[in-house]
């Protein structure tokens, strides 16, 4: 018998999804005969997201792969309802609908046989009957598959419009039964209110929808987007030509169009202009600024004026100190001798309003600190101790030996407002705050903390000036700095201890432009060449799974971090994800539990990273953890976040990624025993100096760059920071 072209059966494994294509490699147990007595079938082709358990008819054609064999390319999928009562037990034992686990499946489907799903639409009461499913249980089934037809109707919708049906949760979450009204009005709306919704995903709907290109909802959406995209990229505003340009270019509209579109939002409040300098210029242009970037910076800036303004100080009796004495009885009390500089960095602190304490590796940054706690302690002063991350605080308050927190809650953020505790209304009580790795903290973020800082308490802001600047919009720690609103301490020697660490030596050679020492004669800093891009990736995979935790003991997930230049690439993030969660935490065996969630595939032992924040959790954008489990029955994946066990509903799951492999960017404010870097040219684009250097910077005990001295070479001489649009400093000076 010829095989047929179209095909029924059961989802039982993805074994590959994109949710960028859609495209999908999985296994189906088929229905027909013969082919239900065979092996699984493997079927290719752009589908809906699937899940196991799922039941789809298939139309397409049957081929020979010369690599994979036997496969069945679909071309029309669509999604069906189990007809068998095995495959409606295996449907409803799934995880699809909440509340129904494979004991609960079993038990419904023993009682209801084939009409199950039938008893389900019509009479979800009737659950109730099931032996051994009480009433609460009853409930919360009927319940789920009322919203699961729900969803099925938004998935409906949104695949009519070329939409990833993943968002269909979400979007119901977010509006419930108004959700398809809702999006049909106004989907722009889309991108606004549900993380994970672009512009482009919205405009694809509103096009479907036959809205105008021209429409002043789309192009005002367009100019917001470009807005935030600028955001996204670090800038707090976008010069008016910039803006219409991307804008225009993005919407293929002529720029006249988003010119009147762009005063009509300024008019009406939903768009700042104001003219402010280009960054190191003295050219000045109109800078467009979504609202809170505009508050956030014209507040910041009045409240550090205000702050050097007001003569009242909460240290004010330490003006009249004997600093001679004082610091030396604090150098003993800390075991440490203090340098010159370090000394003067103590009595900025402690006798400023505002100062910063920046330096790189190695140069006591932390000694001038504890130097400067010391003090505070021996005078009975109060202070606060805090960093922008959970890693940062952790590693603040092991450093110091006392209490650190993240800025959030040192500032006690409630999630239920959506604000600060602590604000200008009810400021944090103590004599001085202390932030760490400051060159982290974005533009908002200091805008709260200023809010809650009496004009009386101290600030002192310490952190690594060579570093990247924060993922968050903004050039904070710079802008401070160039606004000379208060002393600035550069610690530039690297004390003896520090020395011998070709991992700080190293450091600082690439920070003064210098090419480091890649002899691999050291015992903390090696090179391993390859040049072709694929090899180098197998390479980095063997340098991460044998090699460094054979010689030095690693483990390579929890000890060893591998940190990218780029996302795309074979040696890029994506990919070393890939490949990485194979190597390290396989499941060839099929035991360990897994789900796919949101195009990614998500298994027990994972390691994963936040990727935003999340108030309502308590989890920050690179806060890093393990999957710890799944309860299936209640859509929930369980995260271990250093000890804390967070739960995140499915429809939740994208706000977390692997992270095997991170980018530079998100390890700012960690420290790892052992980083391992790619270094090849194909990342041309991202080698720059300060990138590299905060790479080397991330590793306590052991650097391995895995790539070409080329390529090396090419990031160190590479001294082009990219410049972002800010004009923090400008407005402390113009203040002044």
């Amino acid at each position: 018998m010829n095989p047929p072209d179209s095909l029924t059966g059961s989802v039982e494994r993805i074994t590959y999804y994109s949710p960028e294509t859609n495209y999908c490699v999985m296994r189906l147990k088929p229905e027909q005969l013969p082919l239900a007595h065979d092996t699984l079938v493997t079927v290719v082709g752009n589908m809906p997201e699937l899940q196991p358990g799922e039941t789809v008819r298939l139309q397409g054609t049957w081929t020979n792969h010369p690599k994979h064999g036997r496969q069945f390319k679909a071309e029309i999928v669509t999604q069906v309802r189990p007809a068998t009562a095995e495959a409606i037990e295996r449907y409803l034992g799934s995880g699809l609908i909440k509340g129904i686990g494979n004991v609960t499946a079993k038990r419904i489907v023993d009682f209801f046989g084939e009409e199950t799903l039938d008893i389900l639409d019509r009479m979800p009461k009737r659950v109730l009957e099931v032996p051994g499913v009480g009433k609460h249980r009853a409930r919360l089934i009927g319940e789920a598959w009322q919203e699961q037809q729900h969803i099925k109707e938004v998935m409906l919708f949104l695949q009519g419009h070329h939409i990833p049906t993943g968002l269909a949760v979400k979007i119901y979450k977010t509006y419930g039964n108004e959700s398809i009204p809702i999006v049909s009005r106004d989907p722009y709306r889309l991108s606004a209110d549900i993380f994970g919704i672009g512009f482009r995903t919205a405009d694809q709907i509103a096009q479907d929808l036959g809205l105008p290109e021209d429409a002043p909802s789309r192009i005002g959406a367009g100019i917001a987007h470009a807005l935030n995209e600028a955001t996204s990229e670090g800038h707090v505003f976008m010069p008016r030509d910039a803006l219409v340009e991307a804008a225009a270019q993005m919407l293929e509209v002529p720029p006249e169009i988003v010119e009147g579109n762009l005063i009509r939002l300024a008019m009406q409040g939903e768009i700042m202009m104001e003219h402010v300098p280009i960054p190191d210029g003295l050219e000045q242009v109109e800078g467009a600024y979504l609202p809170p970037m505009y508050f956030s910076e014209r507040g910041s800036a009045e409240r550090l004026r205000t702050m050097a303004n007001v003569k009242a100080s909460r240290l004010d009796e330490l003006q009249r100190a004997n600093w001679a004495q004082l610091l030396a009885s604090a150098a003993s009390g800390g075991g440490v001798t203090l340098s010159q500089q370090q000394q003067e960095a103590v009595q900025s602190a402690l006798t400023h309003k505002i100062s910063v304490l920046t330096g790189g590796p190695g140069t006591g940054k932390t000694t001038t600190l504890r130097a400067v706690i010391e003090v505070l302690d021996r005078t009975g002063h109060q202070f606060m101790l805090a960093s922008p991350t959970g890693r940062a605080a952790k590693r603040l308050s092991e450093a110091t030996g006392h209490p650190a927190r993240t800025i959030h809650r040192m500032l006690g953020f409630q999630p239920s407002e959506r604000g600060f505790h602590h604000n200008e209304e009810n400021p944090l009580d103590t004599d001085m705050v202390v932030i760490d790795e400051a060159s982290m903290i974005d533009l908002i973020l200091f805008y709260n903390l200023l809010k809650a800082i009496r004009p009386d308490t101290h600030l002192l802001l310490v952190g690594d000036i060579d570093q990247l600047p924060s993922v968050g919009a903004g050039n904070v720690l710079n802008d401070v700095i160039r606004s000379g609103i208060g002393p600035v301490t550069r610690l530039a020697v690297i004390f003896r201890q520090a020395e011998t660490s070709h991992i700080i030596s190293n450091a600082h050679r690439i920070n003064r432009g210098e090419s480091p020492d890649t002899s691999n004669e050291s015992d903390d800093f090696f090179v391993f060449v390859e040049e072709d891009p694929e090899k180098a990736a197998d390479l980095l995979v063997d340098v991460v799974k044998n090699r460094v935790p054979q010689k030095f003991g690693f483990d390579p997930v929890n000890d060893i971090q591998v940190l990218a230049p780029m996302y795309r690439g074979s040696i890029g993030v994506s990919k070393l994800n890939e490949v990485l969660q194979e190597q390290l935490n396989g499941n060839a065996s099929g035991r360990t539990a897994e789900r796919r969630l949101s195009g990614t595939l998500f298994r027990v032992g994972d390691k994963v990273i936040q990727t935003r924040n999340n108030y309502e959790k308590d989890v920050f954008n690179g806060d890093i953890g393990r999957v710890y489990g799944f309860d299936m029955t209640n859509q929930i994946m369980i995260v271990d976040m250093e000890g804390r066990h967070i739960k995140y509903d499915w429809s939740e799951a994208d706000e977390l990624t692997h992270a095997y492999c991170i980018t530079v960017h998100r390890s700012q404010g960690s420290e790892y025993p052992c980083v391992v870097m790619p270094v090849v040219t194909q990342h041309y684009m991202m080698l720059q100096r300060n990138l590299l250097y905060t790479g080397v910077t991330r590793a306590k005990q052991l650097v391995v760059l895995v790539g070409t001295r080329r390529a090396i070479a090419i990031a160190v001489r590479n001294d082009q920071v990219a410049q972002r649009w800010s004009a923090l400093d400008w407005r402390v000076r113009q203040m002044g």
